[in-house]
């Protein structure tokens, strides 16, 4: 099999790999996000799995990685140096265009993941967008209608909100995510689980809706992230659910630079 792109998504949890051929994603792994962790050991683990998946016989030509941890991306560029002989396409870096450059007030630093999500919002859907993602934080990012990036929230992460009501309440256990039976709980855990679940919905039904009254025309809601799924059991908050936006978003933006490069 000839050359392939390594896509690599570094969020502040997790860290998400996926080998796309040219029509299609192969795979994808996820590991936890670690600044430690050296070139060598990112090699290892990687090739370890595309070898269990039947992949070693593939060549990675080529590498795009978004980041919002700044310290991870030198080991991952020593990687693709070291190992696959290639420089990564970085996202934000001056070196990477964006097929639409971010609306936003000068001097203002958008975070990679979500200049990725517009991009790969706007291919998929068009403009008019607002995209939430279910990360460590729960962020909203308005895609203009020419698929700019135009602004957007950030709220805390339903992971880091309950961590937080459990630290600062000695008395709170730390509890999973999930659906109540009812909304009145009528022991300790369930009164935390409605609070974060119906809370949530709450907030992305309240910001959307005023996000959607400030621009004065109608936008689709696409729903991203490993909770999205499950927020969307409780209220209709999304016109659609994408589970790989983020991955389509680099290969997008990969797709572009290589154009403009030809």
């Amino acid at each position: 099999m000839g050359g392939v792109l390594l896509a690599i998504d570094v969020g502040n949890t997790n860290t998400v790999f996926a080998i796309w051929d040219g029509s299609s994603i192969l795979a994808t792994w996820r590991t936890a996000t670690e600044v430690q962790r050296t070139a060598d050991q990112y090699y290892v683990w990687l090739s370890t799995l595309m070898k269990l998946r039947g992949l070693d016989d593939i060549r990675v030509a080529e590498v795009i990685v978004s980041s919002t941890v700044p310290r991870v991306v030198f080991n991952l560029r020593v990687l693709c140096n070291r190992y696959f002989d290639c420089r990564p396409l970085v996202v934000g870096k001056p070196e990477c265009r964006l097929p639409s450059e971010p609306r936003v007030d000068p001097g203002t630093q958008v975070g990679p993941d979500r200049l990725v999500n517009t991009a790969g919002g706007f291919d998929l859907y068009g403009g008019d967008l607002v995209v939430v993602d279910f990360g460590t934080a729960t962020t909203f990012d308005v895609v203009g209608s020419d698929g700019a990036y135009e602004g957007g929230v950030i709220a805390p992460g339903v992971n880091l909100s309950l961590q937080a009501l459990h630290e600062a309440a000695a008395a709170l256990p730390l509890v999973d995510v999930t659906m109540p039976a009812q909304v009145v709980g009528r022991n300790t855990v369930d009164c935390m689980q409605s609070g974060v679940f119906w809370g949530y919905i709450g907030l992305v039904t309240g910001i959307v809706a005023r996000i959607k009254e400030e621009r004065a025309r109608p936008m689709k809601v696409i729903g991203t992230g490993g909770l999205a799924p499950l927020f969307q059991q409780g209220d209709a908050l999304f016109d659609v659910f994408e589970d790989n936006l983020t991955m389509h978003g680099l290969i997008v933006i990969h797709t572009y630079n290589k154009e403009l490069q030809e």
